[in-house]
């Protein structure tokens, strides 16, 4: 498959995390997405926790449109907090509610290490540096499962029970969510530092974006592991 386009800055990134991205994107818990082998407890578990993250990364993002100097970063930013609350989430809640699990039970579930590992990461990213340290530690996650996706739209087994999880990040919304926010990180690294590649921050940037991508092999192995 090649690479979808989300933007040159997230293209330079997804090249600097180099073998953490392909443990990312093609990690166990991933390929047993696609071929419908992954256990539906592993599942259901990595979805209450999948929950808990999106709780504190709509709130990262919410800091993004704070830390953003523009009307187009604020839209994006703002889009995008719109797009998790009131639209990925609520595929989690009704998922899990086949399961007899409510999303009382849900927003109040127990944080596993690995997820307060990466959701504070992101947000200490953001607290402690600029709108492109928070873009870099935020990038991983909206633009990998845009990817992952992809590939599992194209090549799932016709029999997989997680096609609707598939669906919902190949459908051409998420696809616009991810294409925007790879525009609008492009113009603000423009913005703020012109070309990233010969600027002084470029290796700040990556080691950001290459720790998120290494944090989300952890999640997915925090799924495994809850067998």
């Amino acid at each position: 498959m090649i690479a979808p386009d989300y933007g040159k800055t997230f293209a330079l990134w997804r090249e600097g995390a180099a073998g953490a991205w392909q443990d990312y994107t093609r990690h166990a818990f991933v390929e047993g997405l696609r071929d419908g082998s992954l256990p539906r407890e592993a599942f259901v578990q990595y979805l209450i926790q999948d929950y808990v993250f999106l709780v504190h990364f709509s709130r990262a993002w919410s800091l993004a449109v704070v830390k953003s100097e523009a009307l187009e970063e604020m839209k994006v930013c703002a889009a995008t907090v719109d797009a998790l609350v009131n639209h990925e989430m609520s595929l989690h809640v009704s998922v899990c509610a086949t399961e007899g699990i409510d999303e009382a039970t849900l927003f109040n579930a127990t944080e596993a290490v690995e997820n307060l590992a990466y959701t504070r990461y992101v947000l200490d990213a953001g607290l402690q540096g600029d709108f492109l340290d928070l873009m870099a530690a935020l990038a991983p996650c909206v633009m990998g499962y845009g990817e992952i996706g992809l590939r599992l739209a194209e090549s799932k087994a016709p029999d997989t029970p997680y096609a609707d999880w598939i669906n919902t990040y190949a459908d051409p919304g998420y696809q616009s969510v991810c294409a925007s926010v790879g525009s609008m990180i492009d113009g603000a690294v423009a913005r703020r530092i012109g070309d990233l590649a010969t600027s002084p921050r470029v290796n700040a940037l990556q080691d950001r974006f290459s720790m998120a991508t290494t944090l989300e092999v952890g999640f997915w192995q925090m799924g495994l592991n809850t067998q």
